[in-house]
């Protein structure tokens, strides 16, 4: 595997975690990418969000990169859009270069880092070609607890938005169910293919919901909501494919 480290928009800094290439996967010529955009409430960058979620991608075959995009009262909802656009922009003019598929890139954002996502996948002149939205931050009404003013971007969402992904908790007691139900209905509006898992247990920022992920806290472990993984990826290889499989000989060892 090579971890780059990669300048974006002079101050902004994104990770890539690339695979390395092996005769023993002949049949894999370039591979989707997954940009992840941790939560934070646009205070932080939430590193709970963050690497996990990329080595449990890399694991099925994606290559992952992480953007720690700009955050702090200091800043804008404008700027780290920016970053994000440029993130992408950045992965498709190096796809070539990193072996990527650069008409298969998903993006996936946690809660204000799911708003981030969700912006970029409307509002965008560089957009994924699928977006997975956890626990998302939808509404302008939470721009009270984020570190500045927000659009609601469920407003946003065009013809152009490509097929989306959401999960998130009933439970869900910092950013409420609303968001994520306004964003599936604008989706359904405007006809845009989504699959949606609203599980009824579990807090906010759950990342994997698994203990490594948990910061020690019980209440960050949820072994149902955890299944969100495994069906995005299902989910991933739905909308843009599998990697090819042919019916043959078995191979040497």
């Amino acid at each position: 595997m090579d971890i780059k480290k990669i300048v974006v928009n002079s101050k902004t800094e994104m990770t890539a975690y690339l695979l390395d290439h092996s005769e023993a996967f002949n049949n894999i010529k370039t591979r989707p990418a997954v940009l992840i955009f941790p939560g934070g409430g646009y205070y932080v960058t939430s590193d709970r969000e963050a690497e996990p979620i990329a080595l449990s991608y890399l694991a099925e075959g994606f290559n992952a990169f992480v953007l720690r995009y700009t955050v702090g009262q200091e800043s804008n909802f404008t700027t780290a859009l920016a970053d994000a656009e440029e993130a992408i922009k950045q992965i498709r003019e190096n796809a070539v270069a990193w072996s990527i598929d650069s008409e298969k890139i998903a993006v996936i954002g946690f809660s204000a880092g799911g708003h981030l996502a969700g912006a970029l996948a409307t509002m965008g002149n560089h957009r994924p070609n699928a977006l997975i939205l956890g626990y998302p931050c939808i509404l302008d009404t939470l721009g009270s607890v984020l570190a500045f003013p927000v659009p609601s971007i469920d407003l946003e969402v065009d013809d152009l938005t490509p097929p989306t992904f959401l999960f998130s908790t009933f439970e869900d007691t910092v950013v409420p169910i609303e968001n994520t139900l306004s964003f599936m209905q604008a989706l359904n509006q405007k006809n845009i293919p989504f699959e949606s898992h609203i599980f009824q247990k579990g807090v906010h920022g759950l990342s994997l919901a698994k203990p490594l992920t948990s910061s020690g806290r019980q209440a960050l472990v949820n072994n149902d909501f955890a299944k969100w993984f495994d069906l995005s990826v299902s989910w991933l290889h739905n909308v843009l494919g599998d990697f090819e499989a042919e019916e043959g000989p078995d191979p040497k060892e």
